[in-house]
């Protein structure tokens, strides 16, 4: 039960004020249930004329008797007079009514006791959900590539709701329940305390065997949670892959392994449920045996001569000891229910916990760029694996370098470095002499436009998605940005233009109106430095050059500080006004250079020239020679 009062530290102090009234409310109902049922005695003693005694008035202050005997004695002196004035059956009518009016009282207190809850266990739940939300947002990208992304998804979703329904639910029973309990104990000390001493040797061993059972509960809910993390992957992966599933007639094979893994999380599951709904039946059942131990232990003392309690007596105290039954059951269940949800909130702090190297700095600098970005002998590493080392490099502002290497050689990962979606491990990046590490994450990334291979656009409309980045953006400010990015008249010809929902991932869109549609975006901000992460590779080859060209128009438009990382020979030297060539992993400069063959004049197009010819075979071999381990050397630093 540590876990779980460490639990409601972290989440419950802001709705202290329902505790507090769930509190006073049970207590209420605890009382009112008490005092009800103390109507049983005199009832009993009506019916079957158990009591002869004559009672004497004691007045409230009586020296030398304390209040329980006053308050017992005037009780019944109450209930004699008037069964003397009005007779037995009116006065069973009345002490009926009072006991009805009693118990409406007590199921009055019981449900608010459980509706001033309610805030709490919601706000509690949307709290951890938001936390988990904010972390993930900020967590660093390293920490998903370790991550299976169905994994991540299962305990936003399914684990967040198991602690929903398992431990904030169950709060309210563990403030009801033990009022109850510690009420209902206190009546039987105080009507035999010798009874109430037998009970509390049993009590004990049901417990030890309670104890026992929920933390091999939690145990199996631990195992079952991340079964069904995987089984969310494996969703995951065949939404995101249902295209190559089918190209490769894989569906028959895919579908066997996500039932043998469905398979699985149900014999865990039921392995769950099986233990969970064991909580009843047991508790039952030791309830059972205990009050039959002490009807048994009861019985004897009240046929014994010198008998500390009456038969009324005792039946109210059996009463009494059976009401505990059910707050002991649903105490029981919501323990096991805890530990189930104490197991979902493991996983969950598995990302709440989760570690950032990726932090703004305690004294932040200023960062502009106005002369150029520096690579100074950066080394970087995934894990245990190095993939850039030594990395020198200098982009002058309003220039544009293509980046070409192999396949792995760390091109993107170069790119990643600068905005800080990792930090290098060796070495230094730097923009106008100001480290990258020394600046805040806002103002760095708001220097930036990113375009990557795949468009990743959200379900919402073209304003939307265009103006993602800038708050309070204008519709005039998008519809520039789409002008810039050529996407204006497409939009335009969309059934509501701007308004226009473009569906799930852009997906009723063509694959170079949503590169175009991702241009928009990165430009509206009107950044002073843009990557190109491959962002044409996807697209035919007629499209292909229509965009390239396009982007020598662009540099006319909006000129800034380009980094374009392109597989394609032809792209690089038609687009690179420096050409640098990365080595086989782990990755150097394996050559750097100006591109002679470069025009910034997009109405000439240098594609079907000697020099533009030269370049590309120049690079081309540069390329070869690199796979084939050799060194480079650049005349004068150009190709």
């Amino acid at each position: 039960m540590k876990e779980f009062f460490r639990l409601l530290r972290r989440f419950v102090p802001p709705y202290k004020k329902y505790l507090i009234w769930a509190l006073f409310l049970n207590l209420l109902s605890a009382i009112l249930n008490i005092f009800s049922f103390a109507l049983i005695i005199p009832i009993l003693q009506i019916l079957f004329k158990m009591d002869t005694k004559t009672y004497e008035f004691i007045p409230w202050d009586a020296a030398g008797i304390n209040m329980k005997d006053i308050a017992v004695n005037n009780f019944y002196y109450y209930v004699t007079e008037m069964i003397a004035s009005q007779g037995g059956s009116l006065t069973l009518l009345i002490l009926g009514v009072f006991l009805a009016v009693m118990t409406l009282l007590k199921a009055f207190s019981y449900f608010a006791s459980s509706a001033v809850m309610i805030p709490l266990r919601t706000g509690v739940v949307r709290d951890i959900r938001a936390q988990v939300y904010n972390k993930v947002l900020h967590l660093p990208l390293s920490f998903f590539s370790e991550e299976r992304k169905g994994d991540i998804i299962a305990r936003m979703s399914g684990d967040v709701t198991e602690v929903e329904t398992s431990v904030t639910s169950s709060l309210d029973m563990l403030i009801k329940n033990p009022i109850l309990i510690i009420a209902y104990f206190g009546t039987l000390i105080a009507i035999s305390w010798q009874l109430t001493l037998f009970v509390f040797i049993l009590l004990p061993f049901a417990g030890y065997v309670m104890g026992t059972v929920g933390k091999k509960l939690k145990r199996k809910s631990f195992e079952g949670q991340q079964q069904w993390g995987y089984l969310m992957s494996q969703i995951e992966e065949t939404l995101g892959g249902l295209r190559v599933i089918k190209a490769f007639n894989a569906e028959a094979k895919i579908q066997d392994r996500f039932e043998k893994s469905n398979e699985t999380f149900r014999r865990l599951t039921n392995r769950i449920y099986r233990r969970q709904q064991m909580a009843h039946p047991m508790s039952e059942f030791l309830g059972t045996a205990t009050i039959a131990i002490v009807l048994w232990y009861g019985g004897t003392l009240i046929l014994s001569s010198n008998s500390p309690i009456d038969a009324s007596t005792f039946i109210y105290y059996l009463v009494i000891f059976y009401s505990i039954i059910n707050p002991a059951k649903d105490l029981s269940k919501a323990s096991y229910a805890i530990q189930k949800g104490l197991a979902s909130m493991d996983r969950v702090d598995k990302i709440l916990k989760a570690e950032s190297n990726i932090n703004d700095p305690e004294d932040p600098k200023p960062i502009a760029l106005t002369e150029s970005i520096c690579y100074r002998d950066v080394w970087f590493k995934y894990q245990h694996e190095w993939v850039l080392k030594g990395i020198d490099l200098t982009i002058p502002k309003g220039h544009t370098v293509a980046l070409v290497g192999q396949s792995g050689s760390g091109k993107s990962t170069l790119v990643d470095l600068l905005p800080r979606f990792y930090d290098v491990d060796k070495g230094s990046i730097t923009i106008d002499g100001t480290d990258v590490r020394d600046a805040t994450l806002y103002d760095l990334r708001s220097l930036m436009g990113n375009v990557n291979q795949e468009a990743i656009l959200f379900n919402d409309t073209f304003f939307n998605n265009i103006s993602f980045g800038v708050e309070g953006a204008t519709l005039e400010q998008v519809q520039e940005a789409a002008r810039i990015a050529n996407a204006h008249d497409f939009i335009m010809a969309s059934e509501d233009g701007y308004d226009t929902n473009i569906g799930d991932r852009g997906g009723k869109l063509s694959g170079g109106q949503r590169q175009r549609l991702a241009l928009g975006r990165a430009l509206i901000a009107k950044p002073d430095v843009l990557f190109m992460d491959e962002p044409f590779s996807a697209l035919d080859a007629v499209l292909r050059e229509h965009l390239q060209h396009f982007l020598k128009q662009l540099r006319e438009r909006h000129p800034c500080t380009m980094v374009f990382v392109t597989h394609d020979i032809g792209e690089a030297v038609y687009l690179g006004q420096h050409i640098m060539l990365l080595g086989a992993r782990p990755s150097r400069v394996a050559a750097f250079g100006a591109n002679p063959s470069f025009t910034d004049n997009a109405n000439v197009d240098v594609r079907g020239t000697d020099a533009f010819y030269a370049v590309q075979r120049r690079l081309h071999n540069a390329v070869a020679a690199v796979r084939a381990g050799q060194e480079l050397h650049l005349t004068d630093g150009a190709w």
